[in-house]
């Protein structure tokens, strides 16, 4: 069944030029669908380039939340590990939708996927700012390196967000992103979300 996509804005922007970057969050769980990669080939062939893809961590990152959970380990260790299991993950969405994945953002009317683990060693401020523990994920990052690369956000999840006001502290406290994403995402002039069509509707 082919799949559409719905959007929508939390955060609106002053108008930008036109080849502004798009980061782009797939949120890992869209990688639990079925079809993933033709769904992720229908919303990229509707959004503007440049594109950088962030690829979040999805059941890998889960597998070592389940780790932790039964055998504590230090924190910054499975933070690190959390940022390494994104790049399996973009790996595989790289591979499936034939573009490169690469350590440094486009620099003309591309797309690509970022090997984020990568980018955050060559910017180590960057990845020093980020809080270490499991109240920060790929939403944070991928503020982190919208704000940095002065581009605008969009978050691609399984669900739509559960209120429409942009508050990003309502979405936070909903579990939509994560605790830091209200602080990560202070400087990102606009977000939008997409959400796979059928998701919108009631079960």
């Amino acid at each position: 069944m082919k799949i559409g996509w719905q959007f929508g804005v939390i955060r609106n922007s002053a108008a930008g030029p036109a080849d502004r970057l798009w980061v782009v969050k797939i949120g890992g769980s869209l990688l639990a669908r079925s079809d993933w990669p033709a769904d992720l080939a229908a919303l990229i062939a509707a959004l503007p380039r440049p594109l950088l893809l962030v690829v979040g961590g999805g059941a890998i990152v889960d597998g070592l939340r389940t780790l932790d959970a039964a055998c504590p380990q230090p924190p910054e260790r499975m933070h690190t590990l959390a940022i390494d299991a994104m790049r399996l993950t973009a790996r595989l969405v790289a591979d499936a939708v034939r573009f490169p994945l690469v350590a440094d953002p486009p620099t003309s009317d591309a797309a690509v996927v970022l090997d984020v683990a990568a980018w955050l060693d060559a910017h180590p401020r960057l990845r020093e700012s980020l809080p270490v523990g499991w109240h920060v994920t790929s939403d944070s990052i991928a503020a982190v390196i919208a704000a940095a690369l002065g581009g605008d956000l969009m978050l691609a999840k399984s669900v739509a967000p559960p209120c429409g006001d942009g508050d990003l502290a309502t979405l936070a406290a909903a579990g939509w992103v994560d605790p830091h994403f209200p602080i990560a995402a202070r400087a990102v002039d606009a977000i939008a979300w997409a959400v796979p069509a059928l998701s919108l509707r009631p079960h």
